[in-house]
């Protein structure tokens, strides 16, 4: 299907892809692993046409045939039968299911005006190839993630599409709609569509996968077959290191203070009488599925989205949160779930990010912004958090995501918090840098601030946590405490609840 060889890119002095060389067969399913900033990225808008390879030696053959790298464009990709699906998706929101999978079929053969019969049938085909039924009508939306994806896959199935690489597919699924994914992959796998995950849930698509190819600082490391997986292979691949999942042992916290507590809150339709109370130096773990209203109660609490009713308790006062400037100015922060659009500047640089909530300190005298306290803040947010960046000039677009993350953290980390929210702190993270946030969350509760973890990865739970909430449905269903959370056991008892709960909603879908 496709021979890369030889393939390299540089940006400005910097060797994104240094002589790559990868295969991919027909009908196959791989994933393209490495940690954030290795090169999977480049490799991938190369091979889609969007970014040139460097000129010199190198090839691209697609179905045998050769392509010139300095005419390889975007429309030659397509026509080869390349197609991308990245983690937006690129759909158009106020149009319908048919028109987003007929539409780029339709620019393609240069079609001014077309029935809507037509776009129905486009769209009607693609769906059955994969055994799907969804609502042509719908716009899109009014439908969940999961159908939006399948939306996207059916648009480059319209296409002819032989190879399809997804980006981070699974990131916004729940587990049962990630197995439909899953299965929908395989049906492509029989019609000859070779498909490359892009992905950091390794565990995930490893059911599937028939290889994992490995990029390191621009390199291709490793091909590993599927049979021949071993994770910490694979990571010592990923990273050039032995990286392990420590499993923190939190101290005793019950003589201490209770920071937050939160009592009977609730939002018509998002979430229901909530009771939580969080202790200095406590990591709160809160689960459950998603769309339990998790998200909902953390920009509750953080001043985004005020409750209908309810108290938040601040060392034992009621505080009164109506906006973030509330919230920040009694010390609660907030980690967002999209750091992308919640979380950073992106068009600025690390310094203008890291002073962000706090420039009434960043100020002299004269209530000027201070450039030489602010150069100070980034550069020590830089060492802290060990942030990879050629300066705290440089925009934080062009950061990996583990870096972007790390940022986030350090821009609250310099407002002093006494109570951190985080919300799916390691999305979108390679597993060198989950592991390095990790330790920063660690050393936080350790200095005594108060956190709650919203997270849907059990393990990550287990292995930060004190204490867990699981959520369904709005409300708090169960607790695990500090003895609970000790036993070796404790991941296998919170995954069990959260098992019951898939079937739960499962049924109750069924039923519908």
């Amino acid at each position: 299907m496709l021979v890369a060889s030889n393939i390299s890119k540089s940006y400005v002095g910097v060797r994104a892809l240094d002589d790559v060389s990868v295969t991919i067969k027909a009908g196959e399913v791989k994933c393209l692993a490495g940690e954030n900033g290795c090169g999977k990225s480049t490799f991938v808008k190369i091979i889609a046409g969007v970014e040139p390879a460097d000129r010199g030696a190198g090839s691209i053959i697609i179905n045998g045939k050769k392509y010139s790298k300095t005419k390889y464009n975007v429309r030659t990709a397509i026509e080869a039968g390349v197609q991308v699906i990245y983690q937006d998706l690129s759909l158009f929101n106020n149009m319908t299911v048919a028109e987003n999978i007929a539409m780029n079929k339709l620019v393609k053969e240069k079609k001014k005006l077309t029935h809507k019969s037509e776009v129905r049938k486009i769209a009607k085909d693609a769906l059955d190839m994969i055994g799907v039924s969804l609502d042509l009508d719908a716009t899109i939306q009014t439908i969940s993630i999961a159908n939006r994806q399948i939306v996207a896959i059916c648009r480059a199935l319209a296409l002819d599409a032989k190879l399809l690489f997804m980006d981070e597919p699974t990131t916004a699924l729940t587990n049962k709609e990630i197995q439909r994914l899953l299965q929908i992959v395989l049906k492509l796998k029989e019609k000859g569509i070779a498909v490359v995950f892009i992905s950091h849930k390794l565990d995930e698509v490893m059911s599937v996968a028939d290889s994992i190819t490995v990029f390191r600082d621009g390199k291709h490391v490793a091909d590993i077959s599927s049979e021949d997986m071993d994770m910490k292979k694979l990571i010592y691949y990923m990273t050039g290191r032995e990286v392990a999942y420590k499993h923190y042992i939190r101290k005793d916290r019950e003589d201490n203070k209770t920071v937050l507590q939160i009592k009977g809150l609730t939002k018509k339709g998002q979430f229901n009488n909530i009771n939580l109370d969080v202790r200095q130096g406590d990591i709160l773990g809160l689960t459950g599925l998603l769309g339990s209203g998790r998200t909902e109660m953390a920009l509750s609490v953080f001043g985004l989205n005020p409750a209908d009713a309810g108290e938040i308790y601040l060392d034992g006062k009621k505080a009164r949160i109506k906006s973030p400037v509330d919230a920040i100015g009694k010390g609660i922060a907030l980690l967002p779930e999209d750091r992308g659009t919640q979380g950073l500047l992106l068009q600025k640089d690390l310094t203008d990010n890291v002073s962000a909530a706090i420039l009434d300190h960043m100020t002299n005298g004269i209530g000027i912004l201070d450039n030489k306290k602010r150069g100070e803040l980034a550069q020590n947010t830089i060492d802290r958090f060990r942030v990879k960046i050629p300066n705290a000039r440089t925009l934080i677009k062009t950061l990996s995501g583990g870096n972007q993350q790390k940022v986030v953290l350090g821009k609250w980390v310099a407002a002093t918090p006494r109570v951190f929210i985080l919300d799916t702190p390691t999305v979108g993270v390679d597993i060198g840098s989950k592991s390095e946030i990790y330790e920063h969350i660690q050393k936080l509760a350790d200095e005594g601030v108060a956190i709650i973890m919203i997270s849907d990865e059990v393990e990550e739970i287990v292995a930060n946590c004190n204490r867990v909430a699981v959520m369904f449905d709005g409300e708090i269903i169960q607790e695990f405490g500090e003895d609970v959370m000790r036993e070796d056991g404790a991941g296998k008892k919170i995954s069990t609840v959260i098992s019951s709960l898939t079937a739960k909603n499962s049924g109750e879908e069924k039923a519908v």
